[in-house]
């Protein structure tokens, strides 16, 4: 307000200083007078607009008419044409005002209209790029705030009922409400807007948006429905990302069946080949009798070991995995999961500290976990090769580390070597496995509140390590 008034005030001091110029420095008549305070309220029409051009042009009738018109100091007109004259200047002056106020107020508008639809072309291109379901309707907000340069910006979702918003002036219950009823809500004193998102004639959320110059309910309206083009994007990337989930795990069922099938009917074929020679009389000799037998032996072994292993992913899988914890011993775990295995005992490099507390565990359920790494550990390392078991305190949790000689695991396979029935590329050279192992000790560690993790190891080969927290009582003991 102060600033306008200091503009009325700067057009009466225009007008007075072109008379002070005509008046004292040039001499010119009447017509030449008129004309220049035409090109002064032209001008100050087309810089500030028409209600300073007005005070402009009345400034400048009274100073045409006392400066110029006869008789001359006075603002009495002798000559009824004078009249005629004066009424002529000011009608062309406040003629004039109007017709370049409306040119510049055109000519802003349409910078403005320019401006947005570069605003609204920035936004579009934003939404169209991000690819991330989760995070369209979160940078939408980030994007509309950045880009039309606003204070608050809210965007309600009503599937999920919830609000992403910048800013905390959003007021929630109104968002709620447009979103449901359909009405926009516009305050141009508050600089305030709501608006449906609609998506196929329904209304499927709001936006809010409030700013220091405030927008018009039209591009409000137009930012909303880019913003109906975030939901549809979201909801198409969602269902895109559900549809190939349903395909990935359709072609993970029909991998596990082929590989459990597979890994079922390898030892179903040597059992029945055995029994069959068994049974026909077929050996002749002793010896040949106990290798079939041993073969038989062997081979029902593994087959128990694979449908456990089974059975036991499929406990882990539904979340049924009960834990009875007591206190047991890790030396002793360690040596009877090693000689459940039947692996020879000089293999075992094992190093345990002296300051290692009992652990608060599942006694069957942590020695199976451990039975599994050894039987990865043995399955990838070199015959004979010594297999490094250790442990140590840190940070309030002992981890256990099995270290192997074999050919290691590729980093970008670590993040996927304990999914269900994945196998990594050295796996074709091992071809005996399911893919289970790994999982179900991950299954039992996480089970614990542990974490496995595993790494490349200083000489080659791979380390496995598992950390498993500690109780405060065994976390004093250290």
């Amino acid at each position: 307000m102060f600033r306008r008034l200091l503009r009325h005030i700067a057009c009466i001091a225009i007008v007075l200083s072109i008379v002070g110029v005509e008046t004292k420095l040039v001499a010119v008549n009447a017509t030449t007078a008129a004309l220049t305070f035409l090109l002064a309220v032209l001008l100050i029409a087309t810089i500030w607009g028409l209600a300073e051009a007005v005070t402009a042009s009345v400034a400048g009738m009274l100073a045409f008419n006392f400066f110029f018109l006869p008789p001359l100091g006075k603002f009495t007109i002798e000559d009824p044409q004078n009249w005629v004259a004066l009424l002529a200047f000011l009608v062309t002056a406040i003629t004039t005002s109007q017709l370049s106020a409306r040119a510049q107020r055109r000519a802003i508008e349409a910078q403005r209209r320019r401006r947005e639809t570069e605003q609204l072309y920035g936004l579009g291109r934003a939404i169209l790029l991000n690819e991330t379901f989760q995070r369209i309707l979160p940078n939408a907000v980030a994007d509309i705030t950045r880009i039309f340069e606003m204070n608050e910006v809210a965007i309600f979702d009503a599937a999920s009922q919830k609000i992403h918003r910048h800013g905390s002036g959003a007021d929630d219950a109104r968002l709620r409400e447009v979103a449901q009823s359909g009405q926009a809500f516009h305050s141009p004193e508050q600089k305030y807007s709501v608006v449906p998102v609609h998506l196929g004639g329904r209304p499927i959320g709001s936006l809010s948006i409030r700013g220091d110059t405030g927008t018009t309910l039209t591009l409000v309206e137009a930012i909303a429905n880019l913003i109906a083009i975030a939901f549809e994007r979201a909801r198409a990337i969602d269902t895109a990302a559900s549809a190939e989930a349903a395909r990935r795990n359709e072609e993970l069922r029909a991998a596990m069946l082929d590989g459990l099938a597979h890994d079922l009917k390898t030892p179903l074929t040597a059992i029945k080949a055995s029994v069959t020679s068994l049974i026909s009389g077929y050996p002749r000799t002793e010896e040949r009798k106990e290798e079939l037998l041993t073969i038989v032996n062997e081979e029902t072994d593994r087959l128990h070991r694979i449908v456990s292993d089974a059975i036991q992913m499929g406990r882990i899988d539904s979340g049924k995995v009960g834990l009875q914890r007591s206190r047991k011993e890790l030396d002793e775990m360690v040596t009877n999961a090693w000689s459940d295995l039947n692996l020879a005992p000089s293999r075992l490099e094992f190093q345990l500290p002296g300051d290692i507390p009992a652990l608060l565990v599942d006694g069957d359920l942590f020695a199976q976990a451990l039975k599994q790494l050894f039987d990865n550990a043995n399955r990838y390392s070199p015959p004979g090769s010594p297999i490094a078991v250790s442990a140590r305190i840190a940070a309030g949790s002992v981890v256990i580390s099995v270290a192997d000689a074999g050919p290691g695991i590729a980093p970008s396979e670590q993040s996927h070597i304990f999914d269900k029935f994945y196998r990594g590329t050295q796996s074709l050279r091992f071809p005996e496995g399911t893919g289970m192992g790994l999982a179900i000790a991950k299954g039992i560690v996480e089970a614990h509140g542990g974490k496995i993790s595993v790494s490349a190891g200083q000489g080659g080969g791979s380390v496995f390590s598992v950390e498993l927290p500690l109780i405060p009582e065994q976390v004093n003991h250290e």
